[in-house]
């Protein structure tokens, strides 16, 4: 049987957030590999198998969970890198943040993301949006 495992990278500043994201996939039963980034920066070193602690996204059947805020590099700006790499311009790219600027939005869809999304205030709520995710990738054919 075909392997359906799907490399998540979330590239999220906020310990908090990474918390959440780790708490809502052990609620929902979601066992896909999950890789955490802080910033833009590290996400691409990540995904090009260059980071230095060996902690490097598999170059194959993977997601990108975004933030928009973050330092170093913020989200429309790895995305606008990401894009620019014809090795990894064709990786899915959800948008998940707290930024409800439409400029960020507009930004964010001219770069080809798959969907965008505010992170809900409660954690139940946030658990619903992993879940939905879930199913999302999960019924994708990834490449």
């Amino acid at each position: 049987m075909e392997d359906k495992t799907i490399n998540i990278l979330l590239v999220e500043d906020d310990e908090v957030d990474v918390m959440n994201v780790k708490r809502a996939f052990k609620r929902n039963r979601i066992t896909n590999p999950l890789f955490v980034a802080e910033n833009g920066l590290e996400a691409l070193a990540m995904l090009r198998g260059e980071n230095l602690d060996g902690q490097n996204v598999p170059n194959t059947r993977r997601i990108i969970l975004l933030d928009i805020n973050m330092p170093k590099m913020n989200g429309i700006e790895f995305l606008q890198a990401l894009r620019q790499d014809s090795a990894l311009a064709p990786t899915p790219v959800i948008v998940l943040t707290t930024s409800d600027e439409d400029q960020d939005r507009i930004e964010a869809y001219k770069l080809n993301v798959a969907g965008y999304i505010l992170k809900p205030v409660t954690f139940s709520s946030f658990a619903e949006v992993m879940a939905a995710l879930n199913h999302y990738w999960t019924l994708c054919e990834m490449p």
